[in-house]
């Protein structure tokens, strides 16, 4: 407890700020006050004998582990899956993905204070542990080790900026990683990184989102789309983040031919009002999605405001512009667009998703652009030319077949634990 003790306390001290960031979160996103006793690790009563834990923080660690949960209920048919989160975008991801699946529960993760994680491992009794990507929570790993346990880190990735932050306080980093029975890491400098902060046992499995298949009923639902959208080339600006939005919206408007459509789906819900308003107020006519209409002809803004059909977006899409990429966020997942064929441009920033952009750019399945206004004019450029259009759309198709198993060698790495 030594090493984790002034973590702990500091913890404890922030507790009362971040109940209280909670209140202020749900004034824009009221979803933040439903099952707060969950986060106080108080959970209703529910069967949860023969139990397998899977942490998934929010939307895109939910999309990832979407494979592997569908592994692990064929896999152990005696076991349910508790799916656990930190926001209540990732709990309506999973209720999407699995909500007719009565062998799949979710909830929130607690706070990590570990009276909190003790409650927490006793109350659900998991069989095995799987933390999707990078959610490290020194308490947490310390009940399960305690309690025996066994937790991997599945499908991770540690950029080298996160890496030099976690270094900076090596024995903490060390003890939780220490904790971890084993990594599967996404690629070979992942494990190396993780491997020189302290992690065991870490084996290099893959992405386990090349694994994810485009549902039918999104494919469906992209043809409906494309209908509502007509013959008019379609752009999509696909999970953009705030300071984004206004530069892709102004090149957009200055570059664009007047029949073109600005497909704009913004990654967190709670800014679709305002990002509607951004491009009303630069003079488009914005249309939602959610009304349900074909789009009208003055239209020249689409805004995506649902959750969970990117997969639709993507497929609909002449091009489509990765969020996060723009600004200094760390770029986006581009694999959901390489899957359905549709060409991708990306900015300067992807360190979140390095490998798989420089993957992507030498496949010829994507292009990388210095600024928003060069990537605007790329995907009209793109859009307008269909033989080089069709030619980086198949150079996806192949990009994301040639990279999938991740899901089956994390499910040997998970069998290898339990029959030890």
């Amino acid at each position: 407890m030594s090493v984790r003790l002034p973590y702990s306390l500091l913890w404890l001290a922030a507790l009362p700020l971040v109940l209280l960031r909670l209140l202020w979160r749900a004034r824009r996103q009221p979803e933040y006050l439903h099952h707060v006793g969950e986060r106080l690790a108080r959970f209703r009563p529910q069967d949860t004998a023969a139990l397998i834990w899977v942490h998934a923080v929010s939307v895109g660690e939910t999309r990832a582990a979407e494979p592997l949960v569908r592994a692990l209920l064929a896999r152990w048919p005696a076991h349910r899956v508790l799916i656990t989160h930190m926001t209540p975008t990732g709990r309506a991801t999973s209720e999407a993905l699995f909500g007719a699946e009565p062998r799949v529960l979710r909830a929130y993760l607690p706070y990590d204070l570990a009276p909190f994680a003790r409650r927490f491992i006793a109350r659900f009794r998991p069989a095995l542990g799987v933390v999707m990507e990078t959610e490290l929570w020194p308490n947490l790993l310390a009940a399960c080790r305690d309690a025996g346990v066994p937790v991997i880190l599945a499908n991770a990735r540690l950029s080298a900026r996160s890496a030099r932050r976690y270094a900076r306080w090596p024995s903490l980093t060390r003890n939780t990683l220490g904790a971890l029975s084993a990594v599967g890491a996404q690629t070979a400098a992942d494990a190396e990184r993780l491997a020189t902060l302290g992690a065991t046992r870490v084996v290099q499995t893959g992405n386990i989102k090349f694994d994810i298949e485009p549902p039918e009923a999104l494919l469906a639902l992209a043809r409906e789309f494309r209908a509502r959208a007509g013959a008019r080339p379609l752009i999509l600006a696909a999970s953009t983040r705030e300071g984004e939005e206004a530069p892709l919206l102004e090149a957009f408007l200055r570059h664009a031919a007047p029949d073109a459509l600005l497909l704009l789906v913004p990654r967190h819900p709670q800014r679709f009002d305002e990002v509607a308003a951004l491009a009303a107020a630069r003079g488009a006519v914005v249309q939602r999605r959610s009304d349900g209409a074909s789009v009208d002809a003055r239209t020249r803004v689409w805004l995506g405001d649902s959750m969970g059909e990117m997969f639709a977006y993507y497929a609909a899409s002449d091009v489509a512009l990765i969020g996060g990429s723009w600004l200094p966020f760390g770029g986006q997942n581009l694999i959901e667009a390489c899957a359905v064929g549709t060409p991708v441009i990306l900015g300067p920033h992807t360190f979140n998703f390095a490998l798989v952009a420089e993957q992507a750019e030498a496949a010829g399945a994507a292009m990388r652009c210095a600024t928003a206004e060069d990537g605007m004019a790329a995907a009209l450029e793109l859009a307008a030319d269909a033989r080089r259009r069709a030619g980086m759309g198949e150079a996806g198709l192949r990009f994301a077949r040639a990279h999938r198993g991740a899901t089956a060698r994390t499910m040997a790495l998970l069998e290898e634990l339990l029959a030890e």
